[in-house]
């Protein structure tokens, strides 16, 4: 009965090796110089004036959330080139109504103002 989970152990093992391995050797192997410059707070090239609690205006995510789903829409234009040959002419066409769907989407959302930053 164990023997059916000694891969499963096995895995988990190699995983925790593969994770914590490096920062073990970096961490004796790497060298230790600590110097205020290092140390200090670091935040877009300048010092961090603010509480870390500070509120972040919706637009800032709102910018965030439309970059992720474009982004992540435009990740099937590389299935699609690739398999453009094998899909023919409907491939094209489904893909055409995607990308108008996506333009209008995005001007929508351009005439909106969320893209404006103020």
């Amino acid at each position: 009965m164990l023997e059916n989970y000694l891969p499963v152990l096995l895995f988990v093992l190699v995983g925790i090796a593969v994770g914590i391995g490096p920062m073990l050797i970096g961490k004796l192997l790497g060298p230790t110089r600590p110097d205020p410059e290092k140390l200090s707070p670091y935040e877009c090239g300048f010092e961090a004036f603010e509480d870390a609690r500070m509120r972040f205006d919706v637009r800032y995510y709102l910018v965030a959330i439309l970059f992720i789903l474009f982004d992540l829409e435009i990740a099937f234009l590389f299935p699609w080139a690739v398999s453009i040959d094998a899909i023919g002419f409907f491939g094209f066409v489904s893909m055409m109504i995607f990308l108008a769907i996506l333009v209008v989407g995005f001007l929508f959302e351009w005439k909106r103002g969320a893209l404006d930053w103020e």
